[in-house]
């Protein structure tokens, strides 16, 4: 067998082949994309008989994604991605010195993968389905964060020279469309404090909003209202740029919108959308991203534990002597804990099961922090 350790980086590979005595054979620096994936195989090929498998050929690179990895994995290596952390550590024990540079790098992960084989689990590829759907899951779920991010930057600039904005426009929700409107047609207390009852009412229907002259009149009488503000050089300064920010809100309101669709077409085609699905509190979004998170490789979990661990759900113990602690598990997929935590909260609203599980936990006198975390565990155990 030949151990290949490879350490990426953007724009070049630093490799290095040993044999099974850990041997160096040779190590080279291969440029990113198809020609540095031809030298490569000419560099394995000359130290493998003609007739040899390319599964004698174990490749350790510390991702599990992207077009390299998924061309070592056509190729027939047996690709084994592993935490940074974890070659960190080996690197450790190869060197007390601290000293670390590419070449060694590469040195480190093949040594790791040659000693401790065992350890690691190798690259379970996706289906394309299952890609397209982490692709436009995560695309989607990202353009939501920066919105939410623009919305709290948008808020605290209307809080510094115009707060009856906020409190004119909190029903509606910073992110609104007809909140935009508004706030773009007149973003400096005197022009608010100048819009009719009319151009309100307008941008509300848009909106489809209910009991509009209600609304309507609510609004403008908060706009009108006295409010402690800023000079008006200094607050036509802030109003350019609220301008600005609701401009970025606009074109996120529509992109997620469009990646919306996206999302649902692509989890649609996948044959286990239904199987998602019929999980308790987990709709066409959530189970997108779920299964984006998830994947689909059927070797990738060896049992329900193993998905636990991964979503974060299962405690860690740690214990010494007579001491024991049970800590939650900090480190986790961010992603796929969001999602989680929807559907346990859609699940504890709308799922008998999962409503009569907490509440058993609320009957053992359970902090109320771990509710929703034993919630979503259980949720987690019934996935697919």
């Amino acid at each position: 067998m030949l151990f290949v350790g490879d350490d990426w980086a953007e724009d070049h590979h630093d490799v290095e082949v040993q044999d099974e005595h850990g041997q160096t054979l040779k190590a080279a620096r291969l440029p990113e994309g198809v020609e540095g994936m031809s030298r490569l195989h000419e560099l394995i090929a000359r130290f493998l008989p003609q007739d040899s498998d390319p599964g004698q050929v174990l490749v350790c690179i510390e991702t599990d994604r992207g077009p390299w990895v998924r061309a070592l994995v056509a190729a027939g290596y047996q690709v084994y991605g592993v935490n940074p952390k974890t070659a960190a550590r080996h690197r450790e024990l190869m060197s007390l010195s601290g000293a670390k540079d590419d070449k060694a790098d590469a040195r480190t992960l093949a040594d790791l993968l040659r000693t401790r084989r065992h350890q690691l689990r190798p690259v379970a590829a996706d289906s394309d389905e299952a890609a397209a759907v982490k692709v436009a899951a995560r695309a989607h779920q990202t353009m939501i964060w920066e919105r939410t991010r623009h919305m709290l930057r948008l808020r605290t600039t209307l809080r510094e020279y115009f707060p009856a904005a906020l409190a004119a426009y909190k029903p509606l929700g910073l992110a609104g469309v007809d909140t935009l409107e508004l706030l773009g047609k007149a973003a400096d207390p005197t022009a608010a404090a100048r819009l009719t009852i009319g151009q309100v009412t307008a941008a509300l229907k848009r909106a489809r909003r209910r009991d509009i002259p209600a609304k309507a009149a609510a609004i403008q009488a908060a706009l009108r209202t006295e409010h402690l503000g800023q000079a008006d050089t200094v607050a036509g300064a802030y109003a350019a740029s609220v301008r600005a920010t609701v401009a970025v809100l606009g074109t996120l309101n529509e992109q997620i919108k469009i990646l919306e669709g996206e999302v649902e077409s692509c989890f649609g085609r996948h044959p286990d959308a239904e199987v998602y699905l019929s999980q308790p509190g987990m709709g066409v979004i959530t189970g997108a991203r779920v299964l984006a998170e998830f994947g689909d490789a059927e070797n990738r979990y060896t049992d329900a534990k193993s998905r636990k661990n991964y979503a974060g759900t299962a405690p860690i113990t740690r214990q010494s002597g007579k001491t024991k602690t049970v800590h939650a598990r900090f480190v986790h997929n961010d992603r796929l804990v969001d999602a989680l935590h929807a559907q346990a909260h859609a699940a504890m609203l709308h799922d008998p099961g999962a409503r009569a599980y907490y509440q058993e936990l609320r009957g053992r006198e359970i902090e109320p922090s771990t509710y929703l975390v034993a919630a979503v565990s259980w949720s987690g155990s019934a996935a697919p």
